[in-house]
């Protein structure tokens, strides 16, 4: 997964300042981030806080790897059961 430039407290600060009625220009401005950006994070994060945006990264890497090993135990099986037919 890619590294984000920023931290987890600068994106639920950047989505709250935008909740509270601050210029999306001005916070991307302050971030170096593109408008698509910020009302990404918006959609993503509102109504977190930092310990659950870490939390939910987290969970994400574990599904990531999870859904990696399952495709390569299905490849396992899939390589077997050729070989198996090819046999009989």
């Amino acid at each position: 997964m890619k590294k984000s430039r920023h931290s987890e407290h600068e994106i639920v600060k950047a989505v709250n300042q935008l909740d509270s009625g601050l210029s999306a220009d001005v916070i991307c401005r302050e971030y170096g981030i593109s408008r698509a950006t910020l009302y990404n994070w918006r959609s993503k994060y509102s109504g977190m806080d930092s310990s659950h945006i870490k939390r939910l990264k987290e969970l994400e890497e574990e599904n990531r790897r999870l859904k990696q090993m399952y495709a390569d135990l299905a490849l396992d099986n899939k390589i077997l059961k050729d070989v198996i037919e090819k046999k009989l």
